[in-house]
């Protein structure tokens, strides 16, 4: 079934074995911290991605994060920030986020319009890398919903 999301858009409701885990662990995943030069226009760029909106940075000059009932992200501001490289392992990557998208093209797009701009290297065909306005990959990974 579908429902609407934050959005305003529907969501295709997942099945257990897409999202949640069958086993509990030691912890619950809370939030994905990504260093930045400026963590408010990360975090600007990570919410039209993600449709998640901007949290109060409460004055804090390094910190603000995503709201989301679940995971979130957080952006970090670090004074001697250096972009990763990518697929070299110069400077590891690190981290990356994948997002789910139904249709590839639509998506790169926006991206595209927010900022991103697309890896010159493609290794697959059912995701997409691009880089975020400060140079860190992610993933537009087409989601089949088949599960």
């Amino acid at each position: 079934g579908e429902h609407v999301g934050r959005t305003g858009l529907p969501n295709v409701a997942r099945s257990q074995c897409c999202y949640v885990a069958s086993m509990p662990g030691i912890g619950r995943l809370a939030v994905l911290a990504i260093d930045c030069p400026d963590h408010r226009a990360l975090a600007a760029f990570y919410s039209a991605l993600t449709g998640l909106p901007v949290g109060d940075d409460d004055g804090d000059d390094d910190w603000i994060e995503l709201v989301n009932n679940g995971p979130t992200l957080a952006f970090q501001r670090v004074d001697d920030y250096v972009a990763p490289t990518w697929p070299g392992s110069t400077l590891p990557q690190q981290a990356h986020v994948d997002v789910h998208v139904l249709d590839l093209e639509v998506a790169e797009g926006a991206v595209l319009a927010l900022g991103a701009t697309k890896a010159e290297h493609q290794p697959g065909t059912t995701f997409r890398v691009y880089l975020d306005p400060v140079g860190h990959p992610f993933c537009l990974v087409l989601d089949h919903a088949k599960c």
